[in-house]
């Protein structure tokens, strides 16, 4: 049996499922998943491996229409994303009802390589809803396979495998059939960090928010981590630190758990919080901080 390999890359809109999606298919947390949209800012690969088969998932940011130079690079994923595709996965959900961003759509709907519609989230909605999405989406995408899931829940994943499998085509591996991600793990720290950030603060706090690995000291029963925590106004440093420390040490607690996990060591984690006047803004400052 020839070996196959390929790149099957995910995208859609902000908050339809595409991280929850990308870890239920390679069976390992990468990409970190919040309830608010947009989330995930960069391309992560997640690699899953077998004797006759390499497959290498994209997820990437949810397709914005561009606010700050932040979201310019956010969108330059996306479009390498669907450039390079051997299999392209469209995510969206019963409560989308046009996808936000045209052009994009519009892209999708000239390619010629496989592409698979995803309806996410179809345990949240009755199923006179998802057959209606079903039937819109056929109609949108008339050249691709169109199915109902949950990734939350696995639901519907098995057939997506198969299609998967059937559609990627035959080449060696891309990537050592050890890897699971191109990532370095002070990526995964920093992201670990940044998820904890979106599920404790609110409105413009945890957007502004970016965080880098200044130190990354692995031991043989521990790692040693400092992390700075980057955000735009004093008013922000403010509440990332919180009353007493209070929500820097909450932030620190919970990503300290997930970290240990992710792992398999013990972990000693110290935070610190800097300001960095309108990074988001500036082409020199993204491109320092790896965008």
């Amino acid at each position: 049996m020839a070996h196959k390999s390929g790149f099957v890359n995910i995208v859609g809109s902000p908050n339809v499922g595409k991280s929850t999606l990308m870890n239920q298919l390679i069976g390992e947390k990468l990409s970190i998943v919040t309830s608010k949209a947009q989330t995930t800012r960069h391309r992560i690969l997640g690699i899953v491996n077998d004797e006759n088969y390499q497959i290498v998932f994209s997820d990437t940011p949810g397709v914005v229409n561009s606010a700050y130079k932040l979201h310019d690079n956010m969108m330059e994923y996306v479009n390498t994303s669907i450039k390079d595709a051997d299999v392209l996965i469209f995510v969206t959900d019963p409560k989308e009802n046009e996808m936000n961003h045209k052009e994009t759509l519009e892209r999708i709907q000239k390619l010629e390589i496989p592409v698979l519609c995803l309806i996410n989230k179809m345990d949240l909605s009755d199923q006179s809803a998802v057959a209606e999405r079903l039937a819109y989406w056929q109609e949108k995408l008339p050249n691709a396979k169109v199915f109902p899931i949950s990734a939350l829940h696995g639901f519907g994943i098995d057939g997506v495998w198969e299609e998967i499998r059937n559609n990627i085509p035959e080449s060696p591996p891309y990537f050592d059939k050890e890897q699971i991600s191109d990532r370095p793990m002070r990526f995964f720290i920093s992201e670990i960090i940044r998820e904890k950030i979106f599920i404790h603060t609110k409105k413009e706090v945890p957007y502004a928010c970016q965080v880098e690995v200044e130190e990354y000291l692995e031991e043989e029963e521990m790692i040693r981590i400092r992390a700075l925590i980057i955000v735009e106004r004093n008013s922000q440093k403010g509440i990332i630190i919180g009353k007493g420390g209070d929500m820097l040490k909450r932030i620190g607690r919970e990503a300290r758990k997930e970290m240990e996990r992710f792992t398999g060591k013990k972990i000693f984690l110290e935070t610190f919080v800097k300001v960095d006047k309108d990074w988001r803004s500036s082409d020199q400052k993204l491109k320092k901080y790896g965008y």
